[in-house]
C-alpha cells in the first residue's frame, strides 16, 4: 500500500499575521474573495481582515454560516460565491465554519485560505471537512482531493478566545499520537487510503509531548488573554502537528467515539475535542493501554480541565440503553474504530465506555 505525507500548502502562524491576509492572498493568485465567517470570528478578527484586504484593493464578500457544516449550507454558501464572481474562498472562524469553506471551495474548484480564530480543533489543516445533518448529528466524512493552500493563525486572536475552546483544543490533539500510532502498527490507512509517514507518525508523537510539557502554562496564559511561547507552542500542535498527524498517520477509538455519541443530543453543546477527550480515554481502555500511560492522560485532563466522565459530556443521568445506542453508532461499519488491532463489537465498545467513565470518576475522587 502507498504511504502518503499530507500538509496544507502553506502555514503562518504569530501575533498580528491576520493583517498580511490580503498578501498571502495575491501570492495564491486572488483577485475576488468569498469570505465565509461566522459571528464570534467576524467579531474576534474582522477589522484586521478588511484592513488587510482593503491594503490589497481586493473586492470581497462576507457570508456568515449560519451553524451547522451540512449539505443545505455548502449549497448556499457555494452560489452566494458563484453570483459575486469569486475566486478564492477564505473561511474565518472555529471547525464547523472551516469545514464547510473546505466544502464550499471544493464544489467551486477554487483555492482555499483559513484563518482560524480559535485552536479548538485540527481542521484548518486538513483536506476533510466533516458533515453532520441540520440537527447536528454526524452524517459522513467529505475527504477532498486537497488541503488548505493558506492557513493563517494569528495567535494574538487566539489568546483572546474563550479558554475552554483553547483547552478543548488540546483534547482534540491528545488524541493525534494515541491515533496514530494503532493505525501505524494495524497497518490501517488513513483518510486518503494511504498508510502513514515516519514523519507523520514523528510530528504525531511531537504533538502529544508539547501539549503535555507546555499545556498548564499556556492554559494560564490565555486566561490573561496573552500568547506566551507556551501558546504559540500549542497553537501549533492543536492546529498544524495535530492537523497532519491525523490525515497522515491515522484515526481510531477516540474519534469514533466522538462521532457516536452525537446520537445523544444532550452533548451537541459539547465541544469536538471535550468529547475527544473521553474518547482517548476509552480508547486506552478498550486496548488495555499501560496503567502508566492511563494515568498520564488522567491527570493532564484533570489539570487542564478536560472530561473524564460521562457526566461531564453532558450523560450524567444517561441509561444503559442510551450508551448502548452510542456503542453501536461508534462501532458503525465505516468508522475509524475499525483501526483497531481486533474485532470491535458494539458490546466491547460499550464495556470500554462503562469502564472508562470509572477510571475518571475514580481519577477525580483522589483529587
Amino acid at each position: 500500500m502507498l504511504r502518503m505525507f499530507i500538509s496544507p500548502g502553506r502555514y503562518v502562524q504569530g501575533a498580528g499575521a491576520a493583517g498580511e491576509l490580503g498578501k498571502y492572498l495575491s501570492v495564491l493568485g486572488g483577485s475576488r474573495a468569498l469570505v465565509i465567517a461566522d459571528p464570534i470570528g467576524i467579531r474576534a478578527i474582522g477589522d484586521e481582515l478588511r484592513k488587510g484586504l482593503e491594503k490589497r484593493r481586493m473586492p470581497f464578500l462576507v457570508e456568515e454560516f449560519r451553524g451547522e457544516c451540512c449539505r443545505s449550507e455548502i449549497t448556499r454558501l457555494r452560489e452566494a460565491g458563484s453570483a459575486f464572481d469569486a475566486d478564492i474562498v477564505v473561511g474565518v472562524g472555529g471547525g464547523k465554519t472551516i469545514d464547510v469553506a473546505k466544502a464550499v471551495a471544493h464544489d467551486a474548484s477554487l483555492p482555499l485560505a483559513v484563518v482560524p480564530t480559535i485552536a479548538a480543533t485540527d481542521a484548518p489543516c486538513s483536506a476533510l471537512s466533516v458533515i453532520y445533518t441540520p440537527e447536528g448529528v454526524f452524517e459522513s466524512f467529505l475527504v477532498l482531493p486537497k488541503n488548505p493552500d493558506l492557513v493563517l493563525v494569528d495567535t494574538a486572536v487566539i489568546a483572546r478566545a474563550p479558554v475552554r475552546l483553547f483547552v478543548s483544543g488540546m483534547g482534540d490533539a491528545l488524541s493525534t499520537w494515541l491515533e496514530a500510532d494503532t493505525s501505524y502498527r494495524t497497518g490501517s490507512p488513513g483518510m486518503q487510503g494511504t498508510v502513514s509517514t515516519l514523519a507523520a507518525q514523528g510530528l504525531a508523537r511531537l504533538c502529544y509531548e508539547t501539549i503535555m510539557e507546555n499545556g498548564c502554562e499556556a492554559k494560564l496564559a490565555v486566561q490573561r488573554g496573552v500568547a506566551t511561547e507556551a501558546v504559540e507552542r500549542v497553537v501549533e500542535a492543536n492546529t498544524l502537528l495535530s492537523g497532519i498527524g491525523f490525515e497522515s498517520g491515522g484515526l481510531a477509538a477516540a474519534h469514533s467515539f466522538q462521532d457516536g455519541v452525537t446520537v445523544l443530543e444532550e452533548t451537541h453543546r459539547f465541544y469536538h475535542g471535550e468529547k475527544v477527550a473521553f474518547g482517548v480515554i476509552f480508547q486506552l481502555v478498550l486496548e488495555n493501554r499501560p496503567r502508566a500511560l492511563v494515568d498520564e492522560v488522567l491527570n493532564f485532563c484533570l489539570k487542564v480541565g478536560l472530561p473524564v466522565t460521562l457526566e461531564e459530556i453532558g450523560l450524567a443521568d444517561a441509561s444503559e440503553e442510551q450508551i448502548r445506542a452510542v456503542a453501536e453508532a461508534t462501532a458503525a461499519p465505516n468508522e475509524t474504530i475499525h483501526s483497531e488491532p481486533f474485532q470491535v463489537t458494539p458490546e466491547r465498545v460499550y464495556a470500554a465506555i462503562i469502564g472508562a467513565d470509572a477510571l475518571g470518576r475514580a481519577a477525580k475522587a483522589k483529587r
